[in-house]
């Protein structure tokens, strides 16, 4: 029986602690650089428990997974070998007979003071050897999170990147008939579970964006009728209004430290781009034209600007320096790009584009080069990046239908997913990843 080593460092993460295992060296892995990638078949084992909840975690991990477009989940009922101690060594035998070149295997219990502990074990079936294990220690509520996190360890340990599905969306809930649209700021798991209310639906509500601290949203909203721009802790639900400007205010995002707040102020029929130090409360100009510029979002070291204008006499793509300098388009396809958002990587800036009566979401490096579209349909709008940086979600309104719905895919263009909403969604801003 294989028993790994297990490193006691121990993290707090909201309540939740971890202990990692030594992993093996690990012979299945998955390169994602390559473009359209064959999806790994993997075995997930339902984990061991005395109810229910090893079923539902594994069932969670599978559907990340597959949801990812990396993995394909084999189906239990090809399973040959039944796992009643996930500690032991599988019959590694059984499970390359049936194609699963990884394997998990888990078990959940109740700890003496009521929380839960979960275990996994990741295993390369065509080498034989344990590549990773770990276990969890939680409250009970918290076991779809749990499942989320294993799901990450599992996508890195086989990638090599960071995983996605331990973070969180916050969205524009969108409900009642379409004359009379109630706009509630909403937020969720990544896969559309666990969704509340942060707002009462009373105002408009828009463009919210999570902090780099993870605990405070920005948004836009109407309460009043005065647009004003608004932040949101997460967790005690107090809110303030960042700044009382004369005329309108668009696009809030956060600066990749948290220390700012850059948005498009429109005044005398133009908008301009400006940034606000949240410490201070001092605002700087960062353009000065008599055009729209907005649509703001900083690269991730904080150096540069992408920004949409119509200076030119219809909406492209610029990048500026972070003090305004050097101001340069960078989109000359056919059609108008809006929405533009820095990948997290660095890598690629995301956006819409709008051209022969179709609306595109599409990626382009920062100097313009290789633009790709990703999908096109009759209304995509609002791209926002997972924090590795590989998968999209955005929002789409087919023609005729009754609103707005939230879509997931990938930087390849072949993995396209509905994330569902109890109601119609749009706006959505990605979380990093949860601590």
């Amino acid at each position: 029986m294989l028993k790994p080593t297990l490193i006691r460092v121990m993290l707090a993460i909201a309540g939740m602690a971890v202990m990692f295992a030594a992993p093996a060296q690990a012979r299945v892995e998955i390169n994602i650089n390559r473009g359209n990638v064959e999806p790994l078949p993997i075995a997930i084992t339902d984990f061991i428990s005395g109810n229910e909840l090893g079923a539902q975690i594994s069932g969670v991990i599978a559907a990340d997974l597959q949801r990812s477009g990396l993995f394909a989940p084999v189906n239990k009922a090809a399973f040959i070998e039944k796992i009643s101690d996930p500690g032991k060594m599988p019959r590694f035998e059984d499970w390359k007979a049936i194609n699963a070149q990884a394997l998990v295997t888990g078990r959940v219990t109740r700890e003496g003071d009521g929380r839960l502990r979960a275990e996994f074990r990741l295993w390369d079936t065509f080498g034989g050897t344990q590549m990773t294990g770990q276990q969890f220690f939680t409250q009970p509520e918290n076991w779809r999170r749990v499942a989320h996190i294993i799901a990450d360890a599992i996508y890195k340990q086989i990638t090599g990147e960071n995983g996605y599905f331990d973070t969180r969306v916050v969205f524009v809930s969108e409900s009642g008939p379409k004359n009379a649209r109630v706009r509630q700021l909403a937020i969720m798991d990544q896969d559309g579970f666990n969704v509340r209310s942060l707002t009462n639906g009373k105002d408009i509500v828009l463009t919210p964006r999570f902090s780099p601290n993870r605990q405070e949203v920005t948004y836009m909203s109407f309460e009043g009728q005065q647009p004003r721009v608004y932040l949101l802790q997460l967790e005690t639900g107090q809110r303030e209004v960042v700044g009382n400007f004369p005329g309108m205010t668009f696009s809030p995002r956060f600066s990749p430290d948290g220390q700012k707040v850059i948005m498009s102020l429109q005044q005398d029929g133009n908008s301009n781009i400006y940034t606000m130090d949240l410490r201070s409360r001092t605002t700087t100009r960062l353009t000065n034209t008599a055009a729209i510029d907005t649509s703001p979002s900083y690269s991730p070291d904080g150096g540069r600007i992408v920004f949409e204008s119509d200076r030119g006499g219809r909406q492209q793509l610029y990048v500026m320096g972070a003090d305004g300098s050097g101001q340069t388009r960078i989109s000359f396809g056919d059609g108008a790009y809006s929405t533009p958002v820095w990948s997290p990587r660095g890598d690629l800036i995301a956006f819409t584009k709008q051209s022969g009566g179709k609306f595109s979401i599409g990626v382009m490096k920062p100097d313009g080069s290789g633009e790709r579209i990703l999908t096109t349909g009759f209304h995509n709008e609002g791209p926002t990046w997972a924090p590795n940086g590989r998968v999209l979600m955005f929002f789409r309104q087919n023609a005729g239908a009754g609103g707005p719905q939230l879509y997931s895919i990938d930087l390849t263009g072949y993995n396209e997913q509905q994330i569902k909403t109890p109601a119609f969604a749009s706006d959505p801003a990605w979380s990093p990843l949860l601590e």
